[in-house]
């Protein structure tokens, strides 16, 4: 199998205003590889695949593409010579169809009588050989807004193979999948590369790296630092590259408040939706963080909706420092003091047109004058030193708290968002899979923020399908099978993830 220099982008660099987004960036793609692109949020990897397909325009440097040199790529350019992208954020159309959408941009036409007109039946064709190729069960005609996040990932992925594509960037693709689609996810990659395609592959992930890639490239501040084989380095070599440092692993071990008093309560909740949630009771105690871990599907989010107002319930109660406050919106639950950092950031998480200090500043302004706030009643002097209060604490890089949200890392996104929650002052806050996305650095700058406000005597409920990361930062874990805690378990030195598992999997219920 022989492997072909198919990219070289030389000496990229890219400049936002007075921020150097690239410097002199490098990076050799070939044939029958798959490349991961490694480096923190904010290191310039989403920038450099705009550049290689084509949204942005380098301030410098050249992009060789089969041995033709060019100063840029447009878009279209970037299309015709095989360059697809499979964005982390999701950029479909949910009002659209599944095949509407896989067609978007590139219908395929035919001439009747000199008049072109849509060709339905080939494009229907082609869209159910490729749903077929990724095992993906869906209806061309289903609107795709009805779908899961993780059959939306699918039909991202597939917007991309139904094209004849040469060269395929990845950012984070598995992020919303569950194992067993990953490990399809996988096996079509493995034919891709068999087939001569290049794989430039996104993720933080260390485990799937491991698995799917041959070679690597890592950046950090803009800058390329190394590249090499992927057996030739260690995760830890990895990390310390990306990073500048080591980072911890476990912060369960550190100081913490965590006492006996009960402050949350929640009892006999079902949820209105089938089977989801049913009967769920647990107690939170005051500087506590407990962990729900569980199969992608076991109702988990739909619980953390449930207590939070977002979903109906059937019936049960909830009690915050032993007042019955159960919450039937989510105005409510914050008025009563809770916080939701939910799964999907781009979808509810912000406010994609407001600057970073609007975000921030939204939920308090919702809190303290109900819907005033949201109808245009600010302070716009407090709004400012809140959000000023709240850089500093957790560390939000950004050139202005005026810029767009959207301007911002993922990372930088996640700690926005748990700043505007912050400055509500809840005593609940639901964290669910908080770290989706984001690189290994900035996890650990979150999990340390939740352990401060733990310290602090807040209580959090965390949501995770990653067991490290549940057991790194939970001090008790509740595991959820088929919309019921099957058991809570203590986090201490003696718990495995095969323990964890056993509970979630309905299959196990006999081991117990």
């Amino acid at each position: 199998m022989s492997h072909n220099l198919l990219i070289q982008m030389k000496n990229i660099s890219k400049c936002f205003g007075a921020v150097k987004a690239l410097k002199n960036v490098d990076l050799d793609i070939y044939t029958h590889e798959i490349h991961a692109l490694l480096g923190e949020n904010g290191a310039g990897k989403s920038t450099l695949m705009k550049i290689l397909s084509g949204l942005h325009k380098p301030s410098s440097g050249t992009v060789t593409v089969n041995n033709i040199e060019y100063e840029y790529l447009d878009h279209k350019l970037a299309a015709r010579l095989g360059i697809g992208i499979i964005y982390q954020e999701l950029s479909l159309i949910d009002e659209l169809t599944v095949l509407e959408n896989l067609f978007i941009g590139r219908l395929i036409v035919k001439n009747v009588m000199g008049i072109p007109i849509i060709d339905w039946k080939r494009m229907r064709s082609q869209a159910s050989i490729i749903l077929l190729r990724l095992g993906l069960k869906v209806s061309l005609d289903e609107k795709v807004g009805n779908l899961s996040i993780s059959y939306k990932q699918m039909i991202e992925i597939a917007k991309v193979l139904i094209s004849d594509v040469k060269v395929i960037i990845m950012d984070e693709p598995t992020s919303s999948l569950t194992h067993s689609e990953i490990e399809y996810l996988f096996f079509i990659m493995k034919q891709l590369r068999e087939e001569g395609k290049a794989i430039i592959y996104i993720s933080h992930k260390m485990n799937e790296i491991r698995q799917i890639a041959n070679r690597y490239t890592i950046l950090k501040d803009g800058s390329s630092v190394t590249s090499g084989m992927i057996n030739d380095i260690t995760n830890q070599e990895i990390i310390r590259l990306m990073v500048g440092r080591d980072v911890e692993s476990r912060f369960t071990g550190m100081e913490s408040s965590k006492s006996s008093q009960v402050i949350f309560e929640v009892n006999n909740l079902t949820g209105k939706k089938y089977k989801q949630v049913n009967n769920v009771s647990f107690q939170l105690n005051k500087g506590e963080i407990l962990g729900f871990a569980g199969l992608v599907g076991a109702g988990r989010t739909e619980l953390m909706n449930c207590i939070f107002g977002v979903d109906k319930r059937i019936s049960g109660e909830i009690y915050l420092h032993g007042n019955k406050i159960t919450p039937s919106s989510p105005l409510e639950a914050i008025t009563k003091g809770m916080a939701y950092i939910t799964e999907s950031r781009r979808e509810n998480g912000f406010f994609h047109n407001f600057s970073i200090v609007q975000n921030i500043a939204i939920s308090k302004s919702l809190k303290d004058g109900h819907y005033k706030g949201a109808i245009g009643l600010f302070d716009c002097i407090q709004e400012n030193q809140f959000a000023e209060q709240q850089k500093a604490l957790l560390n939000i890089k950004c050139a202005s708290l005026d810029q767009n949200i959207t301007e911002l890392s993922g990372g930088n996104q996640q700690k926005v968002i748990i700043a505007k929650w912050l400055i509500c002052e809840p005593d609940i806050l639901i964290f669910d899979e908080p770290t989706r996305g984001i690189d290994i650095g900035a996890k650990t700058e979150i999990y340390k923020i939740m352990r401060q406000l733990a310290e602090q005597g807040k209580a959090i409920l965390m949501v995770s399908s990653e067991l490290p990361e549940i057991m790194s930062v939970c001090d008790r874990i509740a595991v959820f099978r088929e919309g019921e805690i099957s058991t809570i378990l203590d986090n201490d030195r003696h718990l495995t993830e095969e323990m964890i598992m056993s509970w979630a999997l309905p299959d196990m219920r006999e081991v117990h």
